[in-house]
């Protein structure tokens, strides 16, 4: 049986020396004009537009009003929707030197406890309620919290952005600082939190957005989460670095994508499979016009091949799927646009107990462990025990994920061992957690869930 299997990395596109910050000044540079930032919310009259010189601007005053309350390096939690302003304090604490704790907006009480004290936020901006009453949770927990010493309430944002000094000056940022911390999804026990660097998450993204092709004249609809890096990674950084236009969906309904994919006129969109499903069979997709969509990402579970077909026949996309983890910041591997269908997804006999591959933009370390974990980066090798992925044949470069090793966790109130999770896919209770709650508890497509 393969025990160990070896990929390096592609050297063919430089690592740049990057910060968060730092990608958002050169693209106002480069293009001050262009619209950067779209409000993907229902209503058409708080549908906000921010060019990349307005998003600079706005971003700068936070990040002063932040230095007013916390030092370089400490953590700042947020807990949110996708809001235009959760965007914006992304590159306001890029800019502070802050890191950025990304907290899941459906946690219960228990769960943001338990992220809030493991990672040591020192503050937190949040929104009131978000389909459960946020505040009263906070306020549950927070005599557990010591180290919470600031609290600030998205609605009051424009007095936060206010209280800072109109001209402080902003610290240096390097690329091994520290940009986020994202927590995993606890396969083996609790989430653990992986601390990003800004050059991963930079390059990543930047490595991504290359490669389904998207520029200046594209518009990126993403209804993924911001507090994953699917979300303020690939999404938020992919497309400044790309000189396109974001369009963070504030939460997944199938209806508000497809109506912004029409009145943005979007040439690329992501979602995971469940949120591809629900699109293919809301009563809208027949009514709007769908025809700039070049490219359709998609990944987080398995992405049936009747899902793929559908996808790209009925909107006339190519498809792009994705594969990694948030130690990756997050992508390993992804298929291109234009990579030949015909060409099966192959691999070698067998299953390997290890992936060890040479990863140009791993995470530093789970955070809070008394010793780096399996996520650490160890000079340019990586591991993980108990990823079992296997790879193609040498003479292909790309990868086939198999399984986890049969560890069961906590999902969500159940024990669910990791093959059954992932093997169910879409189909899984958790696979469904970005829809709108109504549709949680319905097989979207039982067809397709083999």
């Amino acid at each position: 049986m393969l025990t160990e299997s070896y990929w390096p990395a592609d050297l063919s596109e430089p690592v740049l020396e990057n910060a968060v910050g730092g990608v958002l000044r050169d693209a106002v540079e480069a293009v001050p004009d262009r619209v950067a930032l779209v409000a993907g919310v229902p209503a058409l009259p708080d549908r906000r537009r921010w060019t990349y010189a307005d998003l600079l601007d706005e971003a700068e005053s936070p990040a002063r009003a932040l230095l007013e309350r916390f030092e370089p390096g400490e953590h700042l939690a947020v807990w949110a929707p996708n809001l235009p302003e959760w965007v914006i304090l992304e590159f306001a604490a890029g800019l502070a030197g802050l890191t950025l704790v990304t907290v899941n907006p459906a946690y219960k009480p228990t769960e943001l406890a338990y992220v809030l004290e493991q990672s040591g936020a020192a503050g937190i901006l949040f929104v009131p309620k978000f389909r459960s009453p946020m505040a009263s949770y906070l306020e549950e927990v927070r005599p557990q919290l010591p180290n919470l010493r600031e609290v600030v309430l998205f609605t009051e944002w424009d007095t936060f952005v206010r209280s800072g000094s109109s001209n402080g000056r902003l610290p240096e940022v390097g690329p091994d600082d520290i940009a986020q911390i994202q927590y995993t999804s606890g396969t083996t026990g609790f989430p653990k939190g992986a601390r990003l660097h800004h050059r991963g998450l930079t390059n990543n993204a930047r490595f991504f957005a290359q490669r389904i092709g998207i520029g200046g004249d594209d518009v990126f609809v993403n209804p993924m989460p911001l507090f994953y890096t699917a979300g303020s990674g690939l999404g938020v950084l992919g497309c400044v670095q790309a000189r396109a236009t974001n369009v963070p969906v504030l939460a997944f309904e199938p209806a508000l994508v497809l109506e912004l994919i029409e009145s943005e006129r979007s040439t690329a969109f992501s979602g995971v499979p469940t949120m591809l499903i629900a699109m293919l069979e809301h009563p809208d997709f027949e009514r709007r016009d769908l025809s700039t969509i070049r490219v359709a990402v998609s990944g987080g579970s398995p992405v049936p091949a009747d899902l793929f077909r559908r996808v790209e026949q009925r909107m006339g996309a190519r498809f792009s799927i994705v594969f990694g983890t948030t130690e990756c910041s997050p992508l390993l591997t992804q298929v291109r646009p234009n990579d030949d269908p015909k060409i099966g997804p192959g691999r070698w006999s067998g299953r390997c107990r290890k992936l060890r591959c040479a990863s140009a933009t791993p995470s530093r370390e789970r955070w809070s462990l008394s010793a780096p974990s399996a996520s650490s980066a160890q000079g340019d090798i990586w591991s993980w025990p108990g990823t079992t992925t296997c790879p193609r044949p040498p003479s292909r470069s790309s990868t086939t994920k198999a399984g986890t090793t049969r560890r069961s966790r906590i999902d969500g109130r159940a024990r669910v061992s990791p093959d059954r999770r992932q093997g169910q896919g879409h189909d899984h209770p958790r696979g469904r957690e970005h829809l709108p709650p109504r549709d949680r508890g319905r097989a979207l497509c039982p067809s397709l869930g083999g």
